[in-house]
């Protein structure tokens, strides 16, 4: 299945891009998709306070990814 991953601040800086396609195998739950992206980007092995939104909504670990979701990765905001 295909998905478009959008990438926002230290997180695109690690990976080097803003969005890339991805092919997942199968149907996935956003803890296992976490995982697969530390497996397939090892620079984002420290950095592990990213949320996560699907279809731009944020979701927690259980939710499902499925076929054409956009995911977006985004780093803690902070400022003053």
């Amino acid at each position: 299945m295909q998905i478009e991953l959008l990438l926002f601040g230290i997180v695109a800086d690690l990976i080097g891009e803003n969005s890339l396609k991805l092919n997942l195998n199968t149907t996935t739950s956003v803890r296992d998709f976490k995982s697969y992206l530390t497996s397939k980007y090892p620079q984002l092995k420290n950095y592990t306070t990213y949320a996560v939104a699907i279809n731009e909504t944020y979701a927690n670990d259980d939710a499902m990814i499925v076929e054409h979701d956009v995911i977006a990765l985004i780093p803690p905001v902070s400022g003053g």
